[in-house]
């Protein structure tokens, strides 16, 4: 599987390229955005680095690495990322992050129900998220993508589902 091009109300959620590293730098350039998620915000050539890993694809068999960049279209400048990890073709975790001047305007919800939807019409059954039980905002956009939380965790985060019957 690989990423679509995909379309809501306000964004183009645009396949990852290596070349988005430069403007996706500046987006995640606020300590901020690492508060539950840990880690720092990565220099251009660091973000390029690792966006040229994720381009090239899971190592894994049947794992894929479906990545977008989010443009806000009303701008025409991106604001932040969803991805998703598919395995086995019906199971998906997804996450997402969208830079400090953008939040609080339900971008990360709009993305990441877009993003289930097209994983559902892949016959994707199964959609899940971590989610730090402090992070009410993340918690928030599961809850918007059709995600509920779950009695499970897993180093230290709630897990969030979105099954399907097959």
């Amino acid at each position: 599987m690989q990423a679509d091009p995909l379309t809501t109300a306000r964004l183009d959620l645009l396949p990852l390229r290596v070349e988005h590293a430069e403007e996706m730098a500046a987006v995640l350039s606020d300590p901020a955005l690492h508060a539950f998620i840990g880690g720092a915000p990565l220099t251009v050539d660091e973000l390029r680095t690792r966006y040229e890993r994720l381009v090239a694809g899971a190592p894994e068999p049947g794992v894929s690495w479906c990545n977008w960049v989010l443009r806000l279209r009303e701008e025409s400048r991106l604001i932040g990322t969803v991805q998703a990890t598919v395995t086995g073709r019906h199971a998906a975790e997804i996450a997402w992050i969208v830079g400090t001047p953008w939040q609080g305007r339900r971008f990360a919800s709009e993305a990441a129900r877009g993003l289930v939807t097209w994983l559902v019409g892949r016959y994707v059954r199964t959609v899940v998220a971590h989610i730090h039980p402090d992070h009410r905002a993340s918690a928030a956009v599961a809850e918007a993508a059709g995600l509920s939380p779950t009695d499970e965790t897993h180093d230290g985060e709630t897990l969030w589902r979105l099954a399907l019957r097959p």
